[in-house]
């Protein structure tokens, strides 16, 4: 796989995620991942993983979502709050909150589930 369809690849999974399609973004980055060296194959472990546990979210598995959420934010915790030009440090924020929502039994809606946003729509949306 060349760098081309890496690119490409990776912005579906992450149009897919902050679509809520997190099966598909799992799926998008996967291909990925199985073909990129460390240290970014950590990062996308991470983001396949959190993208997972909100898809066991979705499906009322809130043990799974827990197990798989700690386990991404864990590797994502690992980099810079900015890779690849993305907001990483506002996802691990977010993720972080809804470890505390799952673990004090709280059932947050799906619209609070945290969107990964670029550096310029940062600085689009101040």
């Amino acid at each position: 796989m060349d760098s081309c369809d890496k690119d490409r690849l990776f912005r579906q999974g992450l149009e897919a995620f902050n679509s809520s399609r997190f099966f598909q973004a799992h799926e998008h980055w996967e291909e990925v991942w199985l073909e990129t060296p460390e240290p970014e194959k950590t990062f996308l472990q991470g983001l396949i993983q959190i993208a997972a546990g909100f898809h066991h979210y979705s499906r009322n598995n809130r043990q799974g979502a827990r197990s798989l959420l700690l386990a991404g934010l864990s590797k994502l915790e690992l980099g810079p709050a900015v890779y690849r030009g993305l907001e990483i440090g506002s996802l691990r924020q977010g993720v972080r909150r809804w470890q505390e929502w799952l673990e004090t039994g709280n059932n947050p809606e799906q619209d609070q589930i945290p969107r990964i946003s670029s550096l310029a729509e940062s600085r689009d949306n101040p």
